[in-house]
């Protein structure tokens, strides 16, 4: 929503103001010069990624239009389901949670929290962890070092599409220039027996394709990559959640404290304040041992 809002501003101030000044908006229509600088750039960036990447950055710009993937409730959730587990592992022992890591969808512990359940990534990713841990047998220091390797790759993964679009952004005024040389040259073609305003409307012609490479560069593509790296920063927040929660629980930590420490990396605006937590996962031991409660 944010991303629409950003750029109607950008096109109402560029175009109002050039209104304003008396120009007239179909002086700057000119769809030559947007095939050139749009399709130039739409090639060069196919050309320069790998198929996933491309894939990456047009699910990534889509997805802009959609509420984050985790959201403070989400990560409510997430803490949630790490405190069942890791209640579950302190009670019964790590041989008692290998059934539900091999069947996710079907175990009681992820289907209490269908949007976490949902996100196919996150399910994968705790398993495994949860997988090391039983069958590793790895001290803490090795699980950590283990799953931050995993992380820095799912971050640098993550991180190419916005990168991608970044370098779009950095070659749009230049292909403006190539499009606003190429408009010179067709001027110069025709200038032999053409009047002042043939020339002039030429002229503009060439300069649009400037403005347009800078404009499109600078006013939406630039930003809009920015967009597709902090959205990707900040889901990658939920991963590093799930790291420190079970490194802190195979270090000896009791649930509770894990799970803190896990709420301790989120970022302010969904971070959930200590006493909300507890009172959740209060709520959640009351009915673990009263069953009646949940139904």
């Amino acid at each position: 929503m944010f991303a629409i809002i950003g750029s109607v501003v950008v096109l109402l101030c560029v175009a109002g103001s050039f209104i304003m000044d008396g120009g007239k908006l179909m002086a700057l229509w000119h769809p030559g010069e947007f095939i050139i600088i749009c399709g130039a750039a739409l090639g060069a960036f196919v050309t320069s990624n790998p198929p996933k990447v491309v894939k990456g950055a047009i699910g990534s710009t889509l997805a802009l239009l959609k509420r984050p993937r985790y959201k403070r409730e989400d990560y409510v959730d997430l803490l949630k389901l790490l405190y069942d587990i890791l209640v579950k592992i302190r009670k019964s022992g790590m041989l008692a949670i290998e059934s539900d890591i091999e069947a996710p969808e079907k175990s009681k512990l992820f289907t209490d929290y269908p949007r976490i359940l949902a996100d196919q990534h996150m399910i994968e990713f705790i398993t495994d962890c949860l997988r090391l841990i039983v069958g590793g047998n790895l001290d803490p220091h090795e699980l950590e070092s283990l799953l931050e390797y995993e992380l820095d790759t799912h971050h640098k993964e993550s991180a190419e599409p916005g990168l991608a679009v970044q370098r779009v952004a950095d070659a749009l005024p230049g292909f403006g220039i190539v499009a606003a040389v190429l408009g010179i040259v067709n001027t110069m073609a025709a200038i032999d027996g053409a009047d002042t305003g043939t020339i002039g409307r030429k002229v503009a012609a060439a300069l649009v394709g400037t403005f347009l490479g800078i404009l499109v560069a600078y006013g939406f593509v630039g930003p809009m990559a920015s967009a597709i790296e902090h959205r990707a920063r900040e889901e990658g927040k939920a991963f590093e959640v799930v790291k420190m929660a079970l490194v802190a629980s195979v270090r000896g930590y009791a649930p509770p404290v894990a799970v803190e420490f896990a709420r301790k990396l989120l970022w302010s605006d969904v971070r959930p304040s200590f006493s909300d937590l507890e009172n959740h996962l209060r709520g959640k031991r009351k009915e673990s041992q009263n069953p009646s409660l949940a139904a």
